[in-house]
C-alpha cells in the first residue's frame, strides 16, 4: 500500500503532507496512523523547529473515511476514534508548533485537525464545518478541539446546524489565525513558518507546552504555574542570550536544541 503521508524538511521546517486526494483528504485509519507516526518522529528531532500540515487535492480534509465507519462493530468504532484522538494529542504534545495550511473544505475530523493545530492559515475560499448531525453521527470528538478554539455559541451553531462557515467567520471566532487570498496561501504559510522557526526552539517549546497546561487551570493556579515556568525559562541560555542581544543591539545566537 502506498504511503498516505509525505514529510519534507528544509531550513528547520518540516512539511507533513497528506496524500489522499482521491478520498478528499479523508482521515482513514491508515492515514491517521501515518500522521501520528510522522508527528511523533518529528517531535524527537532537534533540527526541526516548526511543522506545516498540508494536504494535496482540492480540499484540506473531508474528515473520517465513512466507508470504514459504515457497518463496523463498536470495538472497531472505538479504535477509529481513539486513533483520531491520539493523532490530535500528538500534534499538541510535540515541542514544535504545527501550522495547518487550509484550502477548500475542512469538515468534521478535518475541521478538528485544523482546530487542533497551534496556528491555522486559511485561504479565503476555505470553508469549515462539523456536519455529522446531518448524517446521524454527532461530531463529538471534533467538538473537543472546536469548543476549545471558538466560543460556545459558534461551536454549538456549527455542531447543531452542520452548516459551513467561511474563512472570515473562522478567523473572527478564533478557529484560524490567518486568512489570505488563495494565491498567497503558500507564501504566507512559508513566511509564518520562517518567522516561528527564527525564534529560539527551546523557548518556543517551553511556550507551547505552557500554553496548553495553563488553559485548564484557574487564574490563580495559572499564574502560580506560569511564574515558575518563566523563572525556569529566564535562567536558560537562550533567554539570557536574547536579553543580552536586545540590550547590546545585536542579533541573538540561539542554541540549536529543543527544550
Amino acid at each position: 500500500m502506498a504511503s498516505l503521508v509525505a514529510v519534507t524538511i528544509e531550513n528547520a521546517i518540516a512539511t507533513v503532507t497528506l496524500h489522499n486526494a482521491a478520498k478528499m483528504g479523508a482521515l482513514s485509519m491508515a492515514a491517521m496512523r501515518e500522521l501520528t507516526t510522522a508527528f511523533a518522529d518529528i517531535g524527537q528531532r532537534d533540527d526541526i523547529h516548526v511543522v506545516i500540515l498540508a494536504s494535496e487535492g482540492k480540499v484540506f480534509s473531508a474528515g473520517h473515511d465513512l466507508a470504514e465507519i459504515r457497518g463496523a462493530d463498536e470495538p472497531t468504532q472505538q479504535q477509529i476514534f481513539a486513533t483520531c484522538a491520539q493523532l490530535m494529542l500528538t500534534i499538541q504534545s510535540i515541542a514544535q508548533p504545527v501550522i495547518a495550511k487550509v484550502h477548500g473544505l475542512a469538515t468534521a475530523a478535518g475541521c478538528q485537525l485544523a482546530a487542533t493545530c497551534d496556528l491555522a492559515v486559511a485561504a479565503t475560499s476555505a470553508r469549515f464545518a462539523t456536519p455529522g448531525v446531518r448524517i446521524g453521527l454527532f461530531c463529538s470528538t471534533p467538538m473537543v478541539a472546536l469548543s476549545r478554539a471558538v466560543n460556545r455559541k459558534m461551536a454549538m451553531r456549527m455542531l447543531l446546524t452542520g452548516e459551513a462557515i467561511s474563512a472570515e467567520d473562522a478567523l473572527a471566532h478564533g478557529l484560524v489565525s490567518h486568512v489570505v487570498p488563495d494565491d498567497e496561501l503558500d507564501s504566507t504559510v512559508s513566511a509564518v513558518a520562517q518567522q516561528v522557526a527564527s525564534a529560539s526552539a527551546a523557548t518556543v517549546a517551553i511556550g507551547k507546552r505552557a500554553f496548553y497546561e495553563q488553559l485548564e487551570l484557574s487564574t490563580e493556579q495559572a499564574y502560580a504555574k506560569m511564574s515558575d515556568v518563566m523563572a525556569t525559562n529566564a535562567v536558560m541560555h537562550d533567554a539570557q542570550e536574547g536579553i543580552g542581544a536586545f540590550l547590546e543591539k545585536r542579533d541573538p545566537v540561539w542554541r540549536h536544541r529543543q527544550a
